[in-house]
């Protein structure tokens, strides 16, 4: 497994501390932490496996920094990668729009020739829609820190194990 670029926003606190835990889940790997608020199109070049962490804001958007880098990133073939997104909602009040960002950002990059690793289990949640599912299961792993705080390190346990092995 080579080089592993974790790209997040250091300024959104929860987004930071869940990339936090899974930098440490990754004990032995080396992860570079990249501040998507300062990032350069060429560092997304450095990298053939990325982690994502997006949170989903209001109505299912992407947070402004994710919605105006991504334009950016319309002419990267990312043919050669391979991206995991973990993304954070809330299942009671967006219950119609749960963890939306990890859709769209999972699709954007699948549409830019990446390899989506490290679905997960719709088990255990609650919600009515979300873009970030597809064929039974999310596209990444969604965490609810106001509603299921208390399952966030056994599912990032898990969800680590899983895109472990498929970076592998």
């Amino acid at each position: 497994m080579g080089k592993i670029g974790l790209f997040y926003s250091f300024k959104s606190k929860k987004t930071a501390k869940i990339a936090g835990i899974i930098h440490n889940a990754f004990s032995g790997v080396e992860v570079q932490l990249v501040n998507v608020d300062e990032v350069h199109k060429e560092q997304f070049l450095e990298f053939n496996q990325m982690i994502f962490g997006v949170p989903t804001w209001f109505d299912g958007e992407l947070p402004n920094y994710w919605d105006e880098l991504l334009p950016a990133l319309e002419d990267v073939d990312f043919s050669d990668k391979k991206i995991a997104v973990f993304g954070l909602g809330d299942q009671k009040g967006y219950a119609e729009n749960f963890c939306d960002a990890i859709g769209i950002m999972t699709t954007f990059f699948e549409e830019k020739g990446a390899l989506i690793v490290g679905n997960f289990p719709l088990e255990g949640y609650t919600f009515e829609r979300s873009k970030a599912v597809k064929d039974g299961q999310f596209r990444g792993l969604p965490l609810d820190q106001e509603n299921q705080a208390r399952l966030t390190h056994k599912r990032i346990e898990n969800w680590v194990e899983i895109v472990k092995k498929e970076f592998n």
